[in-house]
C-alpha cells in the first residue's frame, strides 16, 4: 500500500472514531435539576444573548422576547429578536414530543425538522437555519446545548456551521419569567 493510501485510511479511521465519541443528551440523565421543556418553556420568559465569529470576535448582540406555549405534547415558542445592530427578526417554533425525551421542531427559517433531545437538566437541538448574511442566505448547521442551572434560569451555547466548518458560536442565556416579571 503506497504512502498516500495508507495516510488516507489513517484518516478515515480517525474520522469514523472521532464520530462515535463525544457527549451525548443521555450522559446528563442523572443531572439536576430535571429539565421539563413543556414546563420551563411555558409562559414568557427573557433572553440574552451573543454570537462571536470563529475567531472569538463578538459580531452581534441580541435580546429576545420569547412566550411559550403548550398543548398535548405541542408546543410553540414566539420568538422576537432585537439584534445590537438594530434589525429585527421573528421566528415561531413548533415542537411536537414523538417519545419520551423526544421532540421534533420547526419553524419557517429551519430546513427540514430539528432534533431535539432532552435527559436530566440537559436539552439538544439540531437542525439547519436558513441565514440571511448581507443579502444571500447560507444554509447553516446549528448544534445547540442547554442546560437547566436551576428553576429560572438556563444557559445555551451553540456551534454552528457550513460544509462540517466552525462559523461561529452563540452563547444565550435563558430566564423564565414569572407573573410579576412579564413585560
Amino acid at each position: 500500500m503506497n504512502i498516500l493510501r495508507r495516510c488516507a485510511v489513517t484518516a478515515a479511521a480517525a474520522l469514523l472514531l472521532a464520530s462515535c465519541g463525544g457527549v451525548q443528551v443521555a450522559d446528563y440523565a442523572n443531572q439536576s435539576p430535571q429539565l421539563d421543556i413543556e414546563r420551563y418553556f411555558n409562559g414568557p420568559l427573557e433572553v440574552h444573548g451573543m454570537f462571536q465569529k470563529r475567531g472569538g470576535e463578538v459580531a452581534k448582540r441580541f435580546t429576545v422576547d420569547m412566550h411559550g406555549s403548550w398543548r398535548g405534547g405541542t408546543g410553540t415558542l414566539d420568538e422576537t429578536f432585537r439584534y445590537s445592530d438594530g434589525t429585527q427578526q421573528r421566528r415561531t417554533w413548533t415542537l411536537r414530543r414523538v417519545a419520551p425525551g423526544r421532540y421534533e421542531g420547526t419553524a419557517h427559517d429551519v430546513v427540514g425538522k430539528a432534533d431535539v433531545e432532552v435527559a436530566g437538566n440537559a436539552m439538544r437541538l439540531r437542525y439547519v437555519l436558513a441565514l440571511p448574511v448581507n443579502g444571500k442566505t447560507y444554509d447553516i448547521r446549528f448544534d445547540d446545548w442547554l442546560y437547566l442551572i436551576d428553576d429560572k434560569v438556563m444557559l445555551n451555547r451553540a456551534s454552528m456551521s457550513k460544509f462540517g466548518f466552525e462559523v461561529g458560536t452563540l452563547t444565550v442565556a435563558f430566564r423564565k419569567l414569572g407573573a410579576a416579571d412579564a413585560p
